[in-house]
C-alpha cells in the first residue's frame, strides 16, 4: 500500500505540476466543472424527454434514478468511510486551480458520474460513447491537473462508475423482465429488453401510447414511482448530505426523555423518533427513517382513493404534483411533526369521505375518529379538522342526516380521549403549553391590522406550493363553487382544506405566519385542483396540458435544489451566498461542534470538569446529537444543557439541569450570533459571479446575560469562531469560558 501511495503521488505530481502550460491552466479547470454543464444537461433532457420518445425518455428516466442513487447511496459513503485528504491538504506543493472540495478525495464523484453516464448512454444510443468516453477520460484528467483528486481517486471513480452503472441497469432489467409483461402490456412489446434497444427507432413511442393506458396501468405507474421516490429518499438520508435541523435534534433529546406530553408539542414526535433510532440506532437515518415512509404511505392512499372517486390517470398526476410542490418535498426527509400530521389529517379525510355517505358505517367513523386523534398527538392544529367538518356538514345538507346517529360522535370521543396525555401532562405543569400556544399565534398582543404579513404569506406560499399549481389551486377554489352541489367530492375537498388556508390567510392580517402552519391544507386543496382541471383537460380546455408539464418542470427542478443546494453553484458558477442557501439549517452543526468540543478540551486541560451552555434548546440537542461524549451520557447525567430560566422556555426547564449537579465545574457557554446582512442587489452580482456584497459588519454579539454572570465565578471571552462549509462562511459563535459554578 505505501508503494501504491508513493506510485499515487509521483503520478499526480506529473500530471498536475509537470504538464503544466497556460494553455492547459485554462482548458482544464474548465472541463473539471464550469456554469455551462448543468443548464446543457437540462437542455439535452428536456430535448429527449419531448422529442426523443419512449427511448429518450426511458434514457432520462433511468439515467437520473441510477446517478442519484450511485451518487448518494456508494460514492458518497465510500468518500466518507474511507476519508482520504485530497492533494491540495497534504501535498504543500500541489497546484489547486478551482475551489477546495469540502468532502473526501477517494472515489472521484465527478468521474463515477462522467463514467456511468458514458456507458449508460452506450446501451441507449451505441454511437454515443464516440464523443461520452473521451469528454469522462478529460474530466477524469482535469480532476487531477486542478489539484483536487489523486490518480487513484480517479481511477477508483471510473471503475466504481461503470460498475454501478451496470449493474443498476441489470438489476432495473430484470425487475423490468419479471414485472413488465403483466403491468405494463404495451410498454413491454414495445422494449421487452432494456439492454438491446438498437433496433429500436429513437422516436418509436409504446404502442397504443400513454393516453390509451388503462386505469390499472395508471396505478401500477404510480406504485413504481411511489416505491422509487421511497428507496431514492433512503439513500439520500442514508448518504449524508445533510445533518439535523434544530428541531429535529431538540426532539431527539425528548425521545430520550419520553412523556406524557412536552412543552411546545405533544408526545407524537418523540414516540416516532424513539421507534426509528431503536430500529436503526441514534443516527440522521434513525431519526428520520419514518419521514420517507409516512410520505410513501400517504402518496399510496392519495393513489388509491382518487382512481376510486375521479380517475387513475388524475390519481397519478396528483401523486406527482405533491411530491414536486417544494413545502411537501421538503417534509419527505425532515422528521418534523408536520409529516405525521399531514398523514393523519389525510387518512381522517379519505375515511371521512367514506364515513360521509349515505351508507357510511360506524367503523369509518372510529376509524376517522383514531386517525384526527393520531393527529392532535403529532401536533395541536389537528383539532381543527373538527372545525373543517362542521363546515362541510353546514353547506352540504344530505350528510346532515349522521348527525342523528352515533358515528361522528364516536369520532369526537376518540379525538378527545387522544388529548388526555396532554391535559395530564399540562395539569401538573401549570398548563404552560397553553400559554406557549397563545405566544406564537400573538394572541396577546393587541391587534394593529397590517398588510405587510399578508402579501408575504401569499408569495412565500406562492413559492413554496409551486407558483403553477397555487394559481391551479386558488383558481378552482373560486371556480367550483358554482357547480358544488353537482360536484359534493369537490366541496368536501374544499371544505377539508379552505378553512385552514383561508383563515391563516386572515389571520396574516394580524401577525406573521410561519409557511408550514397550512400544511395539513395542501392535500385537500390539491385534491379538488386536480379534480376541477381534469374535468377541463376532458372537456377540451386548451392550455392544462402545457400548465401542467410547466408545474411539474418547475416543482421537479426546485424540488432538486432543495434537497442538494450545492447544484445551484454548479449550474450558476458560483454557490449561493450561506444567507441564502436553503439548507443552510442542515449543514455543518459537525464543525460547530467540533470547535465548541475543542475550546471545552482546552478547559478540560486546567484539570477540572468542563460541561457546555446553549443559549438557544436546538443548539442543545444538536450539540447532544453530535457530539460522541454528550450522546453516550444523555439518559445519564447530561454532557449539554440549554441556559437556565427563571420561567419555562422550553423542555430543557423541566429537566434537571446543571445546577446542583456540576457545582465546581466550568463550562463553554456558546452563542449564535447573525451572519452578514445581504446588501441590495446582491442577486445581480451573485449571478455575474463577482463576491456578494454585505451592509454592514456582522452585528455584535448580544451581551452576557446577567444570570449566568451570577451562576460562575469567572466569565471570560474567547471571541468569535467562524464556522465553514466548502469554503463559505455558514455559522459564527460566540464563545465564553465558565470557571467555577457556584
Amino acid at each position: 500500500m505505501a508503494w501504491l501511495q508513493t506510485l499515487d503521488i509521483a503520478l499526480f505530481r506529473f500530471i498536475n505540476q509537470t504538464l503544466s502550460h497556460p494553455v492547459l491552466d485554462v482548458l482544464m479547470p474548465f472541463f473539471s466543472g464550469n456554469r455551462l454543464f448543468v443548464p446543457a444537461v437540462i437542455l439535452v433532457a428536456v430535448a429527449l424527454v419531448w422529442k426523443g420518445g419512449a427511448r429518450g425518455r426511458l434514457f432520462v428516466a433511468t439515467m437520473t434514478v441510477l446517478l442519484l442513487l450511485g451518487d448518494m447511496l456508494l460514492i458518497g459513503m465510500l468518500k466518507s468511510a474511507i476519508g482520504r485528504p485530497r492533494p491540495f491538504v497534504t501535498l504543500e506543493d500541489a497546484r489547486l486551480l478551482v475551489g477546495a472540495g469540502g468532502s473526501g478525495s477517494m472515489p472521484s464523484s465527478h468521474t463515477s458520474t462522467w463514467f456511468a453516464a458514458t456507458l449508460l448512454a452506450a446501451i441507449f444510443y451505441r454511437r454515443s460513447w464516440r464523443f461520452m468516453l473521451p469528454l469522462a477520460v478529460m474530466v477524469g484528467l482535469s480532476r487531477i491537473y486542478v489539484g483536487v483528486h489523486y490518480p487513484g481517486d480517479v481511477l477508483a471513480g471510473a471503475a466504481l462508475g461503470a460498475g454501478y452503472a451496470a449493474a443498476g441497469l441489470w438489476t432495473l432489467n430484470a425487475l423490468w423482465q419479471s414485472v413488465g409483461r403483466e403491468w405494463f402490456p404495451e410498454w413491454w412489446r414495445t422494449w421487452p429488453s432494456l439492454l438491446d434497444l438498437s433496433k429500436r427507432p429513437a422516436h418509436e413511442a409504446p404502442s397504443g401510447g400513454p393516453a390509451a393506458m388503462s386505469d390499472r396501468q395508471w396505478l401500477r405507474l404510480g406504485c413504481v414511482f411511489i416505491g422509487a421516490l421511497l428507496l431514492m429518499r433512503l439513500g439520500y438520508l442514508a448518504g449524508g448530505v445533510i445533518e439535523l435541523s434544530k428541531d429535529e435534534a431538540y426532539q431527539w433529546v425528548w425521545s430520550k426523555h419520553l412523556a406524557l406530553s412536552y412543552y411546545s408539542k405533544p408526545p407524537g414526535i418523540a414516540l416516532i423518533q424513539f421507534a426509528g433510532t431503536s430500529l436503526w440506532g441514534d443516527s440522521e437515518f434513525g431519526v428520520r427513517f419514518f419521514s420517507p415512509v409516512f410520505a410513501a404511505v400517504l402518496s399510496l392512499v392519495l393513489l388509491r382513493f382518487m382512481a376510486r372517486e375521479v380517475n387513475a390517470r388524475a390519481a397519478f398526476l396528483l401523486v406527482l404534483i405533491v411530491n414536486l410542490a417544494p413545502l411537501m418535498a421538503v417534509g419527505t426527509v425532515l422528521m418534523t411533526i408536520d409529516p405525521p400530521l399531514v398523514l393523519c389529517w389525510t387518512l381522517a379525510m379519505v375515511v371521512g369521505w367514506r364515513a360521509a355517505q349515505p351508507d357510511g358505517a360506524t367503523r369509518h367513523w372510529l376509524i376517522v375518529g383514531v386517525a384526527m386523534g393520531l393527529g392532535f398527538l403529532s401536533k395541536y392544529s389537528a383539532a381543527m379538522q373538527v372545525v373543517c367538518w362542521g363546515i362541510y356538514f353546514a353547506l352540504h345538507p344530505p350528510a346532515r342526516a349522521h348527525l342523528k346517529r352515533p358515528g361522528p360522535y364516536l369520532a369526537l370521543l376518540l379525538l378527545a380521549l387522544s388529548t388526555v396525555p396532554v391535559m395530564v401532562w399540562n395539569s401538573q405543569h401549570d398548563w404552560i403549553t397553553v400559554r406557549h400556544v397563545s405566544q406564537n399565534a400573538a394572541l396577546d398582543q393587541k391587534w394593529q391590522p397590517t398588510l405587510r404579513f399578508f402579501w408575504d404569506f401569499l408569495f412565500v406560499e406562492a413559492a413554496l406550493l409551486n407558483p403553477v399549481f397555487f394559481l391551479g389551486t386558488l383558481w378552482a377554489m373560486g371556480a367550483f363553487w358554482k357547480r358544488r352541489r353537482e360536484q359534493p367530492l369537490w366541496l368536501f375537498f374544499f371544505c377539508m382544506g379552505a378553512p385552514v388556508f383561508l383563515g391563516y390567510w386572515a389571520y396574516s392580517l394580524h401577525s406573521r405566519i410561519l409557511p408550514n402552519w397550512i400544511a395539513p391544507a395542501v392535500l385537500p386543496l390539491f385534491c379538488l385542483m386536480v379534480a376541477y382541471w381534469d374535468d377541463r383537460w376532458r372537456a377540451g380546455a386548451r392550455g392544462v396540458k402545457r400548465w401542467l408539464t410547466a408545474g411539474l418542470a418547475f416543482g421537479a427542478v426546485a424540488a432538486t435544489l432543495m434537497h442538494e443546494s450545492n447544484w445551484i453553484g454548479k449550474i450558476a458558477g458560483h454557490p449561493l451566498p450561506p444567507e441564502r442557501d436553503p439548507l443552510r439549517r442542515v449543514r455543518a452543526w459537525k464543525e460547530t461542534a467540533a470547535a465548541v468540543e475543542d475550546a471545552r478540551q482546552r478547559l478540560l486541560a486546567e484539570g477540572r470538569p468542563a460541561f457546555i451552555i446553549s443559549h438557544h434548546y436546538g443548539m442543545a440537542g444538536l450539540f447532544t446529537f453530535y457530539l460522541p461524549a454528550a450522546k453516550a451520557a444523555v439518559n445519564a447525567t447530561p454532557l449539554v444543557y440549554s441556559q437556565t430560566t427563571v420561567t419555562p422556555e422550553n423542555q430543557f426547564y423541566f429537566w434537571p439541569g446543571y445546577r446542583g449537579r456540576r457545582t465546581g465545574e466550568n463550562a463553554i457557554y456558546v452563542v449564535e450570533l447573525d451572519l452578514f446582512h445581504l446588501a441590495d442587489g446582491w442577486v445581480w452580482q451573485w449571478l455575474a459571479g463577482s463576491e456578494v456584497p454585505y451592509a454592514s459588519a456582522p452585528a455584535p454579539p448580544p451581551p452576557l446575560p446577567e444570570s449566568l454572570r451570577a451562576e460562575f465565578e469567572s466569565v471570560t471571552d474567547l471571541g468569535v469562531r467562524e464556522i465553514h462549509y466548502r469554503g463559505r462562511l455558514f455559522r459564527r459563535v460566540q464563545l465564553y469560558e465558565c470557571r467555577n459554578l457556584r
